[in-house]
């Protein structure tokens, strides 16, 4: 079955290693409001695989600020914490099919190789250690505890986002093999949201621009496992002074809770309605007025500035 045939589901998935910040507001409310528009569902998953950077009270505090908004959410909220053995059972899926092998490299070791760099701190990965022979590794694994990586295709993955057009990736020239269970056993966000995704028939997944070079990986393990692929669409990021992309490090969950402070959530909802396009005129709004505007093509294309 096609997504254009498929009933509309979304989700919002934040991470809640801190105070959300007003891109994440802006990210949950366009994600909602596309959903909403097409009669269908919308979903909330915790992400709080790191349980020890993600505590319960962080996420107790998304989940209010949400309901704060007027966000509504259908089914149960998700955590995925409680699902490791769900994605223990689709990482056994993977290595029946021959493509997971244990991984010995540290990051430091990484960092100081020769394989190619893309960016600071994101190497690509050269799949050293699926040459290893079993003997090297049980001997390596005496020393260390492996994460675990999956093999990639040398081929390109390609696909249209419902906002910035076609995308095109080679998974093994502009990533590598990936891993999909850190050396502590909590498993990586590839594989943990792929499972999600599925199994809660997502179709539509809305989130940051910054993310974009994730969705071919996922594309790709959905078509190894046999899984309905969603739609994306990756929408331009919430900058604030001087263009700065925000960012939960940088404290601007605090300064969402400021203005939470002194403005209503009509009012920031409709500030960002107005920065991002979606309204010609600024006004407080509600998330249920917004609905029946909302149209992807409305958006901006560029960054957008919020001035509260």
């Amino acid at each position: 079955m096609s997504v254009a045939d498929r009933k509309t589901v979304g989700r919002f998935a934040p991470t809640p290693s801190g105070k959300m910040h007003l891109g994440n507001i802006f990210c949950a409310m366009i994600a909602y409001l596309s959903a909403k528009k097409n009669g269908g569902e919308f979903l909330l998953r915790i992400e709080d695989l790191d349980a020890a950077r993600c505590p319960k009270e962080n996420a107790d505090a998304v989940i209010r600020d949400l309901e704060t908004f007027g966000f509504e959410f259908d089914g149960e909220i998700i955590y995925q914490s409680r699902r490791t053995d769900v994605y223990k059972e689709f990482e056994n899926r993977l290595a029946k099919l021959g493509l997971v092998y244990p991984c010995f490299c540290s990051r430091a070791e990484l960092h100081a190789s020769e394989a190619p760099h893309i960016g600071d701190g994101v190497y690509v990965y050269d799949g050293r250690c699926s040459l290893l022979s079993e003997e090297e590794r049980r001997e390596r694994a005496k020393k260390k505890k492996p994460c675990l990586r999956v093999k990639v295709p040398d081929s390109e993955t390609v696909f249209e986002d419902k906002f910035k057009g076609r995308y095109a990736q080679n998974i093994k020239k502009e990533c590598g093999d990936f891993i999909i269970r850190r050396s502590d056993g909590v498993y990586a966000y590839q594989l943990a949201v792929v499972a999600d995704d599925a199994l809660s028939g997502v179709s539509e997944v809305v989130r940051g621009e910054d993310l974009i070079s994730s969705a071919p990986r996922q594309l790709w393990l959905c078509e190894v496992l046999g899984l309905e692929k969603p739609a994306y669409a990756h929408i331009p990021l919430v900058t604030g002074a001087g263009g700065r992309r925000l960012s939960k490090r940088e404290g601007d969950g605090d300064t969402l809770a400021e203005v939470m402070s002194r403005k209503s959530p009509k009012e920031i909802t409709g500030a960002l309605a107005f920065a991002s396009g979606l309204i010609d005129k600024y006004e407080p709004v509600s998330l249920a007025e917004l609905v029946p505007l909302f149209d992807f093509d409305k958006i901006k294309k560029t960054h957008i500035a919020v001035d509260l």
